[in-house]
């Protein structure tokens, strides 16, 4: 299944910007492109970016007991553990409904009865055209979890309520568990899970 967003954006119809040329810095799949362009104002700039194609999803994992499924996850750039949602990279032909549910496993040995896709975002348009795809799992069962090698996870359970208390007090570093706790509380309020 393709996610509800994910084709939400389409370029505009006319570029204020003109490309004059496109070099590729870093190859896929990392991919970096330095672009040589003039901009609306006539100037001729150098613009560095990642092009629009990796993809992640993050996921909310819910159990019928009324518990999100939150991460303490070890981030190395932070040299620290931050709680997060879950969270993965989208495999190339992956469907990112797919690639949700393989994360939900991996990190916390999760399955979902239900699943919610949540409006699409760009972390960073500026730099990247990299989107990000949240979902809400619901009625969540957890077994085994199986993560990566170099994944640091501890999976914590805490009423909803408390996860967004949390949210609110401004304990979740991370945007974009922020931005799918955001988005997935009207769901959550209209099922009267909060």
């Amino acid at each position: 299944m393709r996610h509800a967003n994910w084709d939400a954006l389409t370029p505009d119809a006319e570029q204020p910007w003109e490309t004059l040329e496109t070099r590729v810095a870093v190859p896929p799949p990392r991919s970096v492109h330095i672009d040589r362009v003039r901009t609306h104002a006539g100037d001729e700039i150098e613009y560095t970016y990642r092009p629009r194609g990796p993809r992640a999803v993050f996921i909310l994992p819910v159990t019928d007991a009324g518990e999100a499924i939150l991460i303490r996850q070890y981030r190395y750039p932070l040299r620290a553990t931050i709680t997060e949602v879950v969270a993965g990279g989208v495999e190339r032909d992956e469907d990112p409904q797919g690639a949700a549910e393989r994360e939900l496993l991996e990190e916390v040995g999760g399955t979902a009865r239900e699943w919610v896709a949540l409006p699409g975002f760009y972390p960073q348009p500026s730099i990247s055209g990299v989107v990000f795809l949240p979902y809400l799992a619901l009625g969540v069962r957890v077994t085994d979890a199986q993560p990566e090698r170099t994944e640091l996870i501890t999976p914590v359970r805490v009423p909803l309520r408390d996860a967004y208390a949390r949210l609110e007090a401004g304990e979740i570093h991370d945007g974009p568990s922020s931005l799918t706790l955001y988005h997935a509380r009207a769901h959550l309020h209209a099922r009267g899970l909060i």
